[in-house]
């Protein structure tokens, strides 16, 4: 994979608007067992022959390519939210390690943005099951909104309202970059691998996902799940603000504040010239 075409991969997106809202709400998206089982058991196989923390090797195996980074269900959702022709990942990280083992600190990935953009995405594939006393990643959704320095992040143990992410084997996680995770702690003797890659954005952001003609901006829901940890409906801003940017139409998004959209469904301050 040396020459730029084979960088980039288009196909169909598979979410509609509500599932572009999912997505910005939380900042997860997941799929449980869409890899086959011959794949997985061909990466457990790869990365035990291959030891270390950065198996970009499998990038070159075909196998590898086709069953999991341009896994249909995945690359359907990849596309909807960084459009057309998006870059494949360059690097692969492998998360392995023998637990039990206490949990991490919190933390972002280096290169995180603080926007309400989505240019790159971070992805996670479990080649084997992964049980909550294993230590699966643990996920703070809606934290893609909060910025916070890593050494004032590190200071905070469990926090309510975080994600797990155990799923069987041939899971795939699709994250945004810039969300709050850490390994968490595990209970149990296991050896544990766990894939990260990362796609990118190679156009500029449009709404070509599915439309579905029912949908109706002005009805729509943003609010996140609880709990959320910022002021009252700020978290129903930022989700509103990034889908408008994922739209392309970030300039006519705007907020008037009080009782007004979207904390109220046809309410004042709905955006004008807006197609649902």
């Amino acid at each position: 994979m040396n020459h730029d075409s084979e960088l980039t991969y288009d196909c169909d997106p598979t979410l509609d608007d509500q599932g572009v809202i999912d997505f910005c709400k939380s900042g997860i998206l997941k799929l449980e067992g869409v890899v086959s089982e011959e794949v997985n058991l061909r990466t457990i196989e790869f990365v035990e022959e291959h030891d270390g923390p950065e198996p970009r090797e499998l990038l070159s195996e075909d196998w590898f390519v086709d069953g999991v980074i341009k896994n249909p269900q995945a690359t359907g959702i990849i596309r909807s939210l960084l459009g057309k022709n998006f870059g494949l990942p360059i690097s692969m990280a492998n998360h392995r390690i023998i637990t039990p083992s206490p949990s991490q600190e919190w933390h972002t990935d280096a290169g995180t943005k603080y926007a309400r953009e989505v240019n790159y995405l971070q992805v996670f594939y479990l080649p084997q099951e992964c049980t909550k006393e294993m230590g699966p990643t643990e996920l703070l959704p809606g934290s893609h909104f909060l910025s916070s320095h890593r050494d004032a992040m590190k200071q905070m143990g469990r926090v309510r309202g975080s994600y797990y992410a155990s799923a069987p084997a041939g899971s795939i996680f699709i994250t945004y970059y810039g969300l709050w995770h850490r390994r968490s702690e595990s209970s149990v003797s296991s050896l544990r691998n766990n894939l990260k890659y990362n796609y990118w954005r190679r156009t500029e952001p449009t709404r070509d996902w599915i439309v579905n003609p029912d949908f109706d901006v002005s009805t729509a829901s943003f609010e996140s799940p609880k709990p959320t940890y910022r002021p009252m409906w700020k978290d129903m801003y930022d989700t509103a603000e990034l889908y408008f940017w994922l739209r392309g139409e970030i300039d006519k998004f705007g907020i008037i504040g009080g009782l007004g959209w979207p904390g109220n469904a046809r309410s004042y301050g709905v955006p004008k010239d807006i197609q649902s």
